[in-house]
């Protein structure tokens, strides 16, 4: 019964996004109404299960979202985005617009731009790439997911992500985590997804395209070098600091009760990305240089705090499912379901928390804090890398955070001015089922062949 009311509050939640009603009000009135039915003590579990998971969160990863959406706003206010895009699309073409917005959207999302920026940034692009070849413009939401929210975010190893940086505390890994299977998994995706697209271009051919809108003159043109730099910069830098800065740091204080008890294996990957991020954003400042510095600057911390606070919030909702008597049930059956494979556990359990949250940083992180130390010790009596784990975990997550409660979902759809209706199932598709299969692939390579 109680696994029934997690069902439940899970189908509310999708039902309420579809409808349009915003995570932040949604994520706790469910919370609190599945407390309720589960005869839990609903303002305990609102104020000491849901606001101390929101909360730690925020202060985990406040960092990565304020620097990712502060570089992302620069990079839109300066035009980087724009020529890059553009660029990418002159170079492959208008005869392939589907794959060009796939790879403006990639190397945007790679280099560390927020990928609700980049869902900004890209319909204009798609918009008038699919109005010049006569694309159904009911593709362009799963065309810019495809891009932005599948690959780059959670298998390319390097990714700034913050679905790739939070592995790296619990398993004390790097984001260069089993590069090879986070390749493999990365062209699955891309490949699957790109089928599924040009299938489907196919099917609708004759459907409505979207109308030509002509875009706005730069008043300042930028080199390509100039917005390619920092871009680049974000791969460097974090390379540099994992494997030359941080190792030649006295970092024996953090052991101390004061940072926290711990080492610089744990927190390495985090600061890494935080200083590739902040690196970045300086060089987009200066070679960019956009008009109004400050208030771009301003709209940048401001435009943080929604994916955030809604990321946040859903990991509150997940945090006290999980504290439900079901949750244990639900659980043990994964855990039946995996045989006693870490590498299965692993995937399912987080999987399924990102799938409950409609976030895969959300679940993630519920699944590490609940199941992360239990994990590592698995995988080592198992003799199994944690960098397979991270690679695994990261994967997983990107799959069924995609449902329609999904925020970024929500915003993409608003930003092409689409209904779930219209246009989900193709998103569904490419950044659903292309994710959940290419995670499948590299799980059994991993335990063929182990992380590499």
């Amino acid at each position: 019964m109680t696994v029934l009311l997690i069902l439940l509050a899970l189908g509310l939640l999708i039902a309420g996004a579809w409808a349009g009603l915003s995570v932040l009000v949604l994520a706790p009135l469910l919370a609190a109404l599945a407390a309720l039915a589960a005869g839990e003590p609903v303002l305990a579990a609102y104020t000491q299960i849901f606001m101390a998971a929101a909360g730690g969160f925020v202060v985990s990863f406040f960092p990565l979202f304020l620097l990712g959406a502060l570089f992302g706003k620069v990079m839109d206010a300066s035009g980087a985005a724009r020529i890059l895009a553009s660029a990418i699309a002159t170079a492959v073409g208008p005869a392939n617009a589907l794959l060009a917005v796939v790879l403006a959207c990639a190397v945007l999302t790679y280099g560390g731009v927020s990928l609700f920026v980049v869902a900004f940034v890209a319909w204009p692009l798609a918009r008038a790439l699919f109005a010049e070849t006569g694309l159904p413009a009911r593709l362009i939401p799963a065309t810019i997911a495809l891009g932005a929210f599948t690959f780059t975010m959670t298998a390319l190893p390097g990714t700034p992500s913050i679905q790739n940086a939070i592995p790296m505390a619990t398993f004390g890994t790097t984001p260069f985590a089993a590069p090879g299977l986070g390749v493999i998994a990365a062209a699955a995706m891309l490949g699957l997804g790109m089928v599924w697209l040009l299938y489907r271009a196919r099917v609708l051919a004759g459907d409505t395209p979207p109308q030509m809108h002509p875009s706005p003159p730069r008043n300042v043109p930028m080199p390509l070098w100039a917005a390619l730099v920092p871009i680049l910069s974000v791969a460097a830098v974090t390379l540099a600091m994992g494997w030359v800065v941080l190792p030649a740091l006295e970092t024996e204080y953090l052991a101390l009760p004061l940072y926290g008890g711990t080492d610089l294996g744990r927190v390495g990957g985090l600061w890494s990305v935080i200083a590739a991020l902040t690196i970045a954003l300086v060089l987009a400042l200066v070679l960019g240089r956009p008009p109004q510095m400050m208030k771009t600057l301003n709209d940048g911390a401001e435009s943080a705090l929604l994916p955030l606070f809604n990321t946040a919030s859903l990991v509150g909702f997940g945090a006290v499912i999980a504290s439900l008597p079901g949750f244990e049930v639900l659980r043990q059956s994964l855990d039946g379901l995996s045989g006693g494979n870490v590498v299965v556990t692993a995937a399912l359990s987080s999987s399924a928390l990102a799938g409950i949250t409609g976030s895969a940083s959300g679940g993630m992180s519920i699944a590490l804090d609940v199941l992360g130390p239990s994990l590592l010790e698995q995988a080592i009596a198992q003799g199994v890398d944690p960098a397979l784990l991270h690679r695994v975990v990261s994967v997983a997550t990107g799959g069924l955070d995609t449902l329609p409660h999904n925020g970024a979902v929500i915003t993409l759809l608003g930003i092409c001015g689409m209904t779930h209706r219209q246009a989900y199932g193709d998103i569904f598709m490419v950044a659903v089922l292309a994710p959940t299969l290419a995670c499948v692939l590299i799980m059994a390579l991993g335990m063929a062949f182990g992380a590499f």
